[in-house]
């Protein structure tokens, strides 16, 4: 799957699924990811940056195919400037979760996280599951107002944060 660049100014990215020839570009993305927003991600800079390279690249390896998880970049051709994942949810088999969702703050509001998540969500379809889910950090109203525009509804159950346990997630909700 692969969609139509996205031009923003004269900047261009096109959003596709991840191959395992990215792992070193994975990997530069997800510190930039943790070191931009550290809690929206289940991981530490530290961690991440600990993890050898075989380890990134056999999660990309893992991901770049198959229906139980994929992984999306936006890639203008060089640094990756934003990811979105989708993964099976085991005790729901028609839902996908969206996770590890970011842009690179030049990219916000550039339409690449609609683009994003349209490609979680045809993968999802296209893999028999018509529902998305994903959670956000309670007081994240940027990103909570950023997927109401994408058609997810707030469906008003809270849950603990993973890593955090002072900070709650709201869980939201829309069709594949």
């Amino acid at each position: 799957m692969t969609s139509a660049p996205t031009t923003t100014a004269t900047r261009t990215a096109t959003v596709r699924r991840v191959r395992p020839e990215d792992a070193a570009r994975m990997r530069a993305l997800r510190l930039e990811m943790l070191a931009d927003a550290p809690l929206a991600f289940l991981e530490t800079v530290a961690e991440a940056a600990a993890r050898p390279h075989a380890d990134y690249a056999a999660r990309v390896a893992a991901v770049a195919h198959g229906t139980a998880t994929a992984q999306f970049v936006a890639d203008p051709g060089g640094r990756f400037v934003g990811h979105a994942g989708g993964t099976v949810a085991p005790e729901e088999p028609g839902l996908t979760v969206i996770y590890a969702v970011y842009l690179t703050p030049p990219w916000r509001g550039s339409g690449l996280l609609a683009e994003l998540v349209d490609a979680v969500a045809d993968w999802s379809r296209a893999c028999g599951r018509p529902e998305l889910m994903l959670e956000v950090v309670v007081g994240n109203d940027r990103a909570y107002r950023a997927y109401q525009r994408l058609g997810f509804v707030d469906t008003g159950v809270r849950v603990p944060h993973p890593k955090i346990p002072t900070l709650r997630e709201l869980q939201m909700r829309r069709p594949a």
